[in-house]
């Protein structure tokens, strides 16, 4: 069964429009079964919302508005609810102690950041197969740590 562990890039694509949702939402439709995530990647995706939104009130040509984000959060939950996007638990220590060898093997050489690393740790942590992402850093990160990387 392949399991399918998504980035922040991928879910910002998939739940409000922007260059990279056509891509998104086709490799939704074709998926077998469900989106996994874990609690670390949910605070990211919802506190980039709320940054967005932050971001919006200081500057109306930047970011979104709360209404725009409300959407996306309805939506996610909906997803979630419907078993579309499925959480997984996972071990934070382990996340971590994988974290620090990708970050000594990769990140003077790529640039990689922190919660990049970090998802892709997790990925492998969970069980991933696939990992969705639109960030060619990360993507490159996912193919060193033996992803299949689709998109």
């Amino acid at each position: 069964m392949s399991l399918h562990y998504p980035d922040t890039s991928f879910l910002c694509a998939s739940y409000r429009t922007q260059e990279q949702s056509p891509e998104a939402d086709a490799f939704r439709q074709g998926m077998d079964g469900p989106l996994y995530f874990t609690s670390l990647l949910e605070f990211e995706f919802r506190q980039a919302i709320e940054l967005q939104v932050w971001l919006h009130g200081n500057d109306r040509t930047r970011g979104y508005s709360r209404g725009e984000a409300d959407r996306m959060i309805a939506d996610w939950e909906s997803d979630v609810a419907l078993g579309l996007n499925r959480l997984l638990p996972f071990d934070m220590d382990a996340v971590l102690r994988l974290s620090f060898v990708y970050s000594q093997q990769r990140t003077a050489h790529g640039g990689h950041r922190s919660l990049d690393i970090f998802h892709v740790a997790t990925a492998v942590q969970v069980g991933a197969t696939h990992f969705l992402s639109f960030d060619g850093r990360q993507r490159d990160l996912a193919r060193h740590a033996g992803l299949a990387v689709p998109l």
